[in-house]
């Protein structure tokens, strides 16, 4: 979440004008996340987040995003929930921008995850893969391995500014994952973005899962692999083993992983850190001017894919075949 595009209060009254949702009280900008721009909202109705769909996001996916948390809700996974307007619609227009309102989910971010909170992420992201299962609408992943070689190259003239040897490393990790990357895999809705600040606890129990707007349809266990690399490192960059069997323990207690999948495992946990590696490098190198945001730090997951690359097999993420 974050804030690009700025909204005035006359704008955001008429907006709800359009809604059951009573006056306004307060409105404010969330300065997290690097896709669209957020905002609480206080009503006499209750809380809500506003977002503002920005110029990354393709509208023609937002019936995918909004249609899937209402469908997910339905099967009883914890989610924000899409807030349909009088005329039935969830997709209006702010400042310019498509806009919706979502649900509030109470709940708190956990910055140093401990192996409980992994284990309960990991039966979350099951319960979130089958409850996909039956979801009719497909979106196919638009930052998928056939897509990083182009996110290089928009970053390639300055990489080497951000580490020295950045160009060589990231074109030998793509020309290994072009032969690599598994077509194979057991396949459906993914959330594709779960990092800790995504997954809220009350009083160390998961209360929900926020932030489905990289949702696509793609292999299950790339988004397995995600969470081992958003989730089992501490702040010092060391991979932590008991994080890791938490959250897979976690997650094959609802779903368990094929043979195929256990044994792709360091293939699709190396790709994920390249991805949010990319993505980070280029939003680094291009942050707007004065947008409330802070860029995260791309080298965080050079480091993870190294460790990834030092890997023989999925013991080393606490699993066997």
């Amino acid at each position: 979440m974050a804030v690009y595009t700025e909204v005035t209060s006359d704008a955001l009254r008429s907006f709800l004008a359009t809604y059951d949702l009573g006056d306004l009280r307060s409105f404010k900008g969330i300065a997290e996340g690097v896709e669209n721009s957020n905002f609480l909202l206080q009503t006499t109705a209750g809380r809500f987040i506003l977002t503002l769909y920005e110029k990354r996001v393709n509208v023609d996916d937002l019936p995918f995003f909004l249609g899937l948390l209402d469908h997910l809700a339905e099967r009883g996974l914890t989610c924000p929930r899409p807030v349909h307007n009088r005329t039935g619609s969830v997709l209006g227009e702010v400042a310019g921008r498509p806009a919706a309102i979502v649900t509030f989910l109470d709940g708190i971010w956990i910055k140093s995850p401990e192996p409980h909170h992994c284990a309960a992420l990991g039966g979350a992201l099951a319960g979130l893969h089958k409850a996909g299962a039956d979801f009719a609408m497909r979106r196919p992943n638009a930052l998928s391995v056939s897509t990083w070689p182009t996110l290089f190259e928009t970053a390639r003239p300055r990489a080497d500014e951000v580490a020295s040897g950045l160009t060589r490393d990231v074109e030998t990790e793509l020309a290994f994952l072009e032969t690599q990357w598994p077509s194979d895999l057991p396949t459906g809705v993914i959330h594709a973005d779960l990092f800790p600040d995504n997954v809220f606890f009350l009083d160390d129990r998961l209360s929900g899962l926020i932030d489905f707007y990289f949702a696509c349809t793609d292999a299950l266990a790339y988004d397995l692999a995600i969470c081992v690399n958003a989730w089992c490192f501490d702040t010092a960059g060391a991979f932590q083993l008991a994080l890791a069997e938490a959250l897979i323990e976690g997650y094959t207690n609802v779903r368990p992983l094929t043979t195929r999948e256990i044994d792709m495992l360091p293939v699709l946990a190396r790709g994920a850190a390249l991805r949010f590696m990319l993505t980070r490098l280029v939003d680094w190198l291009n942050v707007p001017p004065g947008a409330l945001v802070k860029p995260k730090d791309p080298l965080e997951y050079l480091d993870k894919l190294k460790f990834h690359q030092g890997v023989a097999d999925a013991r080393a993420y606490g699993l066997t075949s």
